[in-house]
């Protein structure tokens, strides 16, 4: 029983401490159209949103368009991110925990 424990001690600890290495890695995703430029933490956290070329010039529909997709392709990176995070710690491939 006290193996069992040490286990669940060790595996919280190695899960504390990836959630530590997600929030201080960043990685930076554009949009398609290249007008939108995300920087993003593992933990998805938001941490920097550059629009490329003169604002007063995009479209307002291309901006929110572009911004849409930047994001949303950040979140499924921090996800992918984090899955191999999780593969790292437990040794096992579980698609879609994250």
């Amino acid at each position: 029983m006290f193996d069992k424990m040490k286990a669940l001690l060790e595996m919280k600890s190695k899960m504390e401490q990836m959630k530590r290495e997600l929030e201080n890695t960043t990685f930076e995703v554009r949009s398609s159209c290249g007008l939108v430029k995300v920087t993003m933490s593992g933990a998805q956290e938001l941490k920097e949103l550059k629009i490329n070329g003169d604002i007063a010039k995009i479209d307002k529909a291309a901006l929110e368009n572009a911004s849409r997709d930047a994001f949303n392709r950040a979140i499924k990176r921090s996800q992918e991110v984090a899955a191999d995070k999780m593969k790292q710690v437990t040794g096992l491939n579980l698609p879609g925990l994250f």
